[in-house]
């Protein structure tokens, strides 16, 4: 058996906690780098710059009390099923609010927490990392009575777009909770991998691969929402039905397609609208088409990618429904000695 350990998830208190390999007098003498405790190793560093530590408490009080809300969510190890707390929120209680969450501008943002909290167990979120790579979120929250792990894209933080430090976030949040049998939400709203020489140079290719690989590897149930946009290879990634997503939902508002209509319209109707009397009359007309011929969510379900187009009012309902069909899924991966991580 193999129960949570204090390497699972590290929890600092500010102005006192500290990590670091080296201290600052070593730091001092070898690099002649001046830094204090705080700067080096600290709770704000590890919380939103290294990514190494998952909360940060004010006092040691606090440590504690969010030490025993984590482990509420936890099974003792991973031969037993994650703690069932009973509630008095309905599993049938709509989501009216959601209807109105999505803006119609598809370049406006919006925070996803918001949904998360909406269809929550009494809205409540316990989310890990909310400063590291904020551009994702994970955290936990129950749906009847039952833990639930969620990933979600962040809107509000670079456009919800998946880089390195998120991938990698991400990815160690779904492999633990697939090694606790904890089920996993995701809720998606991803326009693409981030650009940049930056993000290649770092291996954006090999990180991203991490997300793929412990979906893939997942065999907990996994619900998927896809609640705007959806976009390419980062589609694919964030539990889509071709890495063995069980049931996979989506908005009205959303826009599945290899690329947005922006890029895809430039790309392939380049030679049309140069020779267009008004190029860009004609490149919002041809994006125009291009949206409602393809990045919608009905040619995805057409296409067997989605399972349902749903109504957001009734999304916690829908979910609890779902989650409780996949309560016995059985499924293992092919025996070997172990896999290959793409470390």
């Amino acid at each position: 058996m193999y129960s949570p350990a204090l390497t699972d998830f590290i929890l600092m208190v500010k102005n006192s906690g500290y990590m670091f390999i080296t201290g600052p007098d070593v730091v001092r003498s070898v690099t002649q780098e001046e830094v204090s405790k705080e700067e080096l190793g600290g709770a704000a560093v590890h919380t939103s710059i290294s990514g190494v530590a998952h909360l940060a408490a004010e006092n040691d009080i606090e440590c504690i009390n969010y030490i025993r809300e984590l482990i509420s969510f936890l099974p003792g190890n991973n031969m037993e099923e994650p703690p069932f707390v009973a509630t008095s929120d309905s599993p049938t209680r709509l989501t009216p609010e959601l209807s109105m969450l999505i803006p119609t501008n598809p370049n406006q943002p919006y925070n996803i927490k918001e949904m998360i909290e909406a269809v929550a167990d009494d809205n409540s979120f316990f989310e890990l990392q909310a400063e590291y790579a904020a551009n994702i979120v994970i955290g936990y929250i129950r749906l009847n009575g039952k833990t639930v792990g969620v990933v979600a894209n962040q809107p509000l933080v670079l456009a919800g777009t998946l880089d390195i430090d998120a991938s990698v976030k991400a990815a160690r949040f779904v492999r633990f909770c697939d090694a606790f049998n904890i089920p996993l939400l995701t809720l998606v709203d991803v326009p693409g991998f981030l650009p940049g020489v930056d993000q290649e140079y770092g291996g954006i290719i090999r990180n991203g691969a991490k997300l793929l690989y412990a979906y893939c590897e997942a065999t907990v149930p996994k619900v998927t929402v896809i609640t705007r946009k959806a976009y390419g290879g980062a589609y694919d990634v964030m539990s889509s039905k071709h890495i063995r997503g069980d049931v996979n939902f989506a908005f009205p508002t959303a826009e599945i397609a290899v690329m947005g209509p922006d890029g895809a319209v430039n790309i392939l109707f380049r030679k049309e609208i140069d020779k267009a009397g008004d190029p860009e009359e004609k490149r919002k007309e041809l994006q125009t088409e291009y949206r409602e011929k393809f990045a919608n969510p009905y040619r995805a379900a057409e296409l067997g990618y989605v399972d349902e187009v749903i109504d957001p009012a009734i999304t916690r309902m829908r979910l609890i429904r779902s989650f409780e069909m996949l309560a016995n899924k059985r499924q293992s991966n092919p025996p070997k000695k172990h896999s290959n991580l793409p470390l």
